[in-house]
């Protein structure tokens, strides 16, 4: 028979671990896709004219593909290794509010780096 830890089956920890579990496969394919594109894009300094004329923005194909997969990877880490962080810091009075607040965030910032790659995939085909 196995015993487990109260604390270890509280909402929280469900919460926490179906987030971060979703959050690394959107990780996994926003860098998948990011690095395909890679290998399709032209590497040029200035990749935003080629995407939509009109714009002065300069953005590099460096930053223009790599920049969200980075903010998924960094939100990744900090919700990994800050389990205990976020535990004690609730800013909403539902856990499962806050969760999928930040599960709404994070698939803005999934779709951005999905939508880039196929941009610039759309570019080398």
């Amino acid at each position: 028979m196995i015993t487990r830890h109260p604390a270890a089956t509280d909402a929280f920890s469900r919460l926490h671990r179906t987030f971060t579990t979703h959050l690394g496969i959107a990780v996994t394919l926003a860098w998948g896709t990011a690095l395909v594109a890679a290998c399709y894009a032209p590497w040029v300094r200035n990749i935003r004219p080629l995407l939509d004329p009109g714009t002065g923005r300069v953005e590099s194909t460096w930053s223009f593909l790599f920049a969200m997969p980075v903010v998924l990877t960094l939100a990744l880490a900090a919700a990994h290794f800050g389990r205990e962080t976020l535990r004690r810091t609730q800013i909403l009075s539902n856990e499962a509010a806050e969760f999928a607040l930040a599960a709404a965030v994070a698939f803005g910032v999934f779709y951005l780096a999905i939508d880039r790659a196929v941009a610039a995939l759309s570019l080398a085909l």
